[in-house]
């Protein structure tokens, strides 16, 4: 009897990975009025206590960059009714604290004018400051995908932590984090399409197969263009590929369009790997070729692989 063709049993075998799930979100209550000079002391044993508004600044390590007025009305009438519910958590700097969670809450604390915010004073340095900034925006899904990912490289560029070490801190998979990553390799333009919502996660990951700028940049404006979802983005993405390739010499056979189960396992292996992923397949026979940039990415690759590098 003989075997299905690839493409035909593709289907069972791209299913999605298991969910991640998500790290708890601490809670801090307390039933006593919060003191207006002199903290409490929370069971962390940090200072719980009430400060000026005006005394607090925003964070540079903070990886959320937008945030929507509308919604930030909505959180400042909230707030109006409700009380901050939360306090903001901040460290001392000088004569004035700094942000480490909770910038959505300050921002509407300004829109009401308040003049004191309850707050939890933490010891952190700047890496611990924006891992906690991450978990939390991560936690409340509060991110873009391109903020996502800068806070993910400033922790591996800066701080110099490994994807698996990111990965452990943040509650993710090392995959996850390495995807992530990926994006920030897209054209200016295209990341600004990201940011805006006009190509999503999965458009850019099937762009990213192509290697040219100038090809990408025509990909990503044909799908906004035509609306394209992500299945017919790995079409136009396979006879781009196959574009690529050059044209064929005389007499030569033209080149058939590259089979779109073949570009999926392809993105798949490539998201899973985290790394440059090509697969060439035709009538049962073909090659694998995963890239790699340097020892220690060998190193990772030969580990999900479960192949010992000794």
């Amino acid at each position: 009897m003989a075997k299905p063709a690839l493409g035909r049993g593709l289907g069972a075998l791209l299913g999605g990975g298991p969910a991640v799930s998500k790290l708890p979100q601490p809670a801090f209550t307390t039933t006593a009025p919060l003191a207006p000079a002199s903290g409490l002391i929370a069971d962390s044993g940090e200072r719980l206590q009430r400060v000026p508004l005006d005394r607090i600044r925003p964070c540079p390590l903070q990886p959320r960059k937008d945030f929507a007025p509308d919604a930030l009305r909505e959180l400042a009438d909230s707030i109006k009714e409700q009380g901050i519910v939360q306090p903001l958590t901040v460290r001392a700097r000088g004569d004035h604290f700094e942000l480490i969670t909770g910038e959505r809450r300050w921002r509407a604390a300004q829109l009401l004018a308040l003049s004191e915010v309850p707050v939890i004073v933490r010891e952190a340095d700047d890496r611990a400051v924006l891992e906690l900034a991450l978990i939390e925006n991560l936690q409340r899904e509060n991110l873009n995908p391109l903020e996502e990912a800068q806070g993910y490289a400033q922790l591996t560029g800066p701080f110099q932590l490994t994807q698996d070490e990111v990965a452990v801190k943040v509650g993710k998979s090392r995959a996850a984090v390495a995807n992530a990553l990926r994006l920030l390799k897209l054209p200016p333009v295209l990341q600004d399409y990201l940011r805006a919502g006009r190509l999503s996660v999965g458009h850019a990951k099937v762009i990213l197969g192509l290697t040219s700028e100038k090809q990408q940049l025509a990909a990503a404006e044909r799908i906004i263009k035509e609306g394209l979802n992500v299945r017919q983005t790995e079409g136009l993405v396979a006879k781009l590929q196959a574009r690529a390739g050059g044209a064929p010499k005389p007499g030569a056979a033209a080149p058939q369009a590259r089979d779109s189960h073949v570009t999926s396992l392809e993105n798949r292996l490539r998201e899973r790997l985290g790394t440059r992923v090509q697969l060439r397949y035709a009538q049962g026979k073909g090659a694998l070729e995963i890239s790699f940039f340097s020892d220690a990415e060998l190193e990772r690759i030969l580990q999900l692989l479960g192949i010992s590098p000794e």
